[in-house]
């Protein structure tokens, strides 16, 4: 594959935890389905039975449920070389609480469910793969959840910032607030009062 082959990426994340032949490389792109999604569109939308997992090969989606009020809450954005989806839905084949909508025109990669079963048979180990990024997804998970009690809505957002400032750029403050946890007002304060702070 050369440097323009836009499986490289998936190829890339891959191969961080599991080496793969050639062959091997070949049949695991041959079971992915590129798909595109433009700007305010949606991936995914609650009531939806997920039958992908998603790799962003370009752009930036957000992740959300609504509240009784309809009030987003947003639990991640995904990027270039970010995995999404709803893995319980997947899994179990139940409708997912989740949202997933397109900020930025988006390319991406999809595995079904199908193919995802597939390839666990004719190349075991990606169950290795598999099983690390869920664990990893779970930790993130438990510790955004740990945050949001130990730490205040502005320790919050700064922690994001200085995370993920290649994020940051690219989504609105209403969508920050929703992941923060705040209403937009509270997050217009919070942003203010930070950038007014000289830096150390």
């Amino acid at each position: 594959m050369n440097s323009d082959d836009p499986y490289n990426l998936i190829i890339d994340n891959v191969s961080r935890f599991i080496d793969l032949t050639r062959l091997e490389k070949q049949k695991f792109i041959s079971l992915l389905t590129p798909i595109t999604v433009g700007k305010r569109e949606f991936l995914m939308q609650a009531g939806d039975i997920t039958s992908y997992e998603y790799f962003i090969t370009r752009g930036c989606l957000k992740v959300y449920t609504l509240d009784l009020d309809g009030v987003p809450h947003v639990s991640m954005f995904a990027v270039e070389d970010y995995w999404t989806g709803d893995i319980a839905s997947f899994m179990t084949r139940e409708p997912t609480n989740y949202y997933i909508k397109a900020i930025e025109d988006s390319e991406i990669l999809a595995i079904s469910k199908t193919n995802h079963d597939l390839l666990y048979q004719e190349i075991p180990k990606f169950e290795r793969f598999y099983r690390i990024l869920y664990q990893r997804s779970l930790i993130s998970y438990i510790k955004r959840s740990n945050q949001g009690i130990s730490l205040t809505a502005e320790e919050r957002y700064v922690y994001f910032k200085k995370k993920y400032p290649h994020i940051v750029r690219r989504i609105s403050q209403k969508d920050l607030a929703g992941y923060i946890g705040i209403t937009p007002e509270f997050m217009s304060q919070i942003v203010s009062k930070v950038n007014r702070k000289p830096k150390s």
